[in-house]
């Protein structure tokens, strides 16, 4: 083994030894890869980050970022999950179920609008946690559901790790927007066969909402405000992804018209206000700088990495693993999922993805479909214990009575689910590279 790839090692090796003492991953990529980098090549590294950075920076579609988190907070701020909630719930209450299926459909449509994780699971927290435990749902049961719910913008389209994964593997935002759509729809269809099978083998666990209930709002009345509150961010979201996926306008044309019609929608739903405007510009801020600040510290790993001949090791690396490039897709799989237990979404993309494209590329695996598996198995990461996010920001949110254990007990089954879908995008690629296909992408 030569002196590079120990360093390339030890490079590694310092990146877990600091995120385990707690350092901030942003500042781990950082320091381990300026360190090694030095050790490895001297001062040259700093002469070769410059144009490295700006080269990632600079790139038109990371622009689509911003615009696209600027429309998702605006959404938040309207409070649609409130009224869909309500409109949701008398639809399908009747149901042993039911009302956690509502809380998936809703899940979809904010994740389809907003995009955001942690402003989906808060609201869907405060609004649906204390209504499930007066109607005596399973506690772990209606946990488990909102934060899975919650997670399901993360592949549902405009989704930040597609426009994420679409720079790391040279892919078009609007091919995988499109990948995207099935296999996002089919995890919500799984998730609402499992509550309706709940329902019909254990409905105590999932009771229906009272007749009496139900009855406080009229078919005619219920019918207006699902046109009134469904119409505007339904008819959003299908003008954005019908621009791209359809070639009419670019990511970030169609993010900028998005951010546009989100105002709009805020202003119909009568909640429109310059204190608003100025939160969702400043919450936009820090999200897209927290954003950009990783990116720009992996690039000096990156650098470093590939300059101690790191990919040469991890393709070293892969010789040893047998049944070809199946098992190998399966390894990586296996490595993005265990540190979704330790770090972030945007970490592990920007860590793990590079490492494998060359094995990928080299294998002429279709990149599209490999990105929807990375996606599916990175929304895992916000469910995983014990730093899933989705379970820290419905803790923030839930009664003082809802134990941690009944939030971690409840996500499991989910974890399943999630884990099936992965296998059925593996087993069956078409669930990802249809539509792409049908619409001529």
């Amino acid at each position: 083994m030569s002196p590079n790839e120990i360093l390339a090692i030890l490079c590694i090796v310092s990146f877990f030894c600091m995120l385990a003492i707690g350092i901030p991953v942003a500042l781990t990529l950082a320091v381990s890869g300026l360190v090694f980098g030095y050790l490895g090549f001297g001062a040259t590294l700093f002469n070769l980050l410059p144009a490295r950075i700006f080269g990632v920076t600079a790139n038109y579609t990371l622009i689509a970022i911003p615009l696209f988190v600027f429309m998702g907070v605006m959404l938040e701020k309207s409070k649609i999950a409130d009224d869909l909630m309500d409109v949701i719930g008398h639809l399908a209450g009747s149901v042993s179920g039911g009302m956690g299926v509502g809380i998936v459909l809703v899940g979809v449509l904010m994740g389809a609008t907003t995009g955001i994780v942690g402003a989906t699971i808060v609201t869907l927290g405060l609004i649906t946690l204390p209504a499930l435990m007066r109607r005596n749902y399973h506690l772990p049961t209606a946990c488990g559901t909102i934060c899975a719910s919650g997670t399901l913008g993360q592949i549902i389209p405009p989704s930040t790790i597609l426009i994420l994964l679409s720079d790391i593997l040279g892919q078009s935002v609007g091919t995988l927007f499109a990948a995207a759509l099935i296999p996002g729809l089919l995890l919500s269809g799984i998730f609402c066969l499992y509550l309706l099978a709940l329902g019909r083998l254990r409905p105590d666990l999932v009771p229906p909402v009272s007749l009496a209930e139900r009855d406080l709002m009229s078919r005619a009345e219920l019918t207006r405000k699902a046109l009134r509150v469904g119409l505007p961010p339904v008819a959003l979201v299908l003008a954005v992804l019908g621009s791209i996926i359809g070639g009419v306008a670019a990511p970030t044309e169609a993010a900028s018209m998005g951010a546009l019609g989100s105002i709009l929608v805020v202003a119909i739903a009568g909640r429109f206000s310059f204190r608003v405007l100025r939160e969702a510009t400043m919450a936009t801020t820090r999200i897209t700088a927290g954003m950009m600040f990783i990116l720009i510290c992996a690039q000096v790993f990156a650098l470093t990495f590939r300059g101690l001949n790191g990919e040469q090791l991890v393709h070293d690396m892969f010789k040893w693993i047998p049944g070809g490039i199946n098992a190998e897709i399966w390894f990586m799989m296996l490595i993005i999922f265990i540190l979704g237990f330790f770090i972030e979404w945007i970490e592990i993309s920007y860590i793990v993805v590079p490492l494998f494209l060359p094995i990928l590329q080299a294998a002429d695996v279709n990149l599209v479909w490999i990105a929807i598996m990375v996606a599916v198995n990175l929304q895992t990461s916000f469910l995983t214990p014990p730093f899933g996010w989705a379970l820290f920001y419905l803790r923030s949110v839930a009664p003082p009575e809802v134990p941690t254990g009944a939030i971690y007990k409840g996500v499991l089954p989910f974890i399943g689910m999630q884990f099936l879908a992965l296998v059925l995008c593996f087993m069956y690629p078409d669930v990802a590279l249809w539509l792409p296909r049908a619409i001529g992408w």
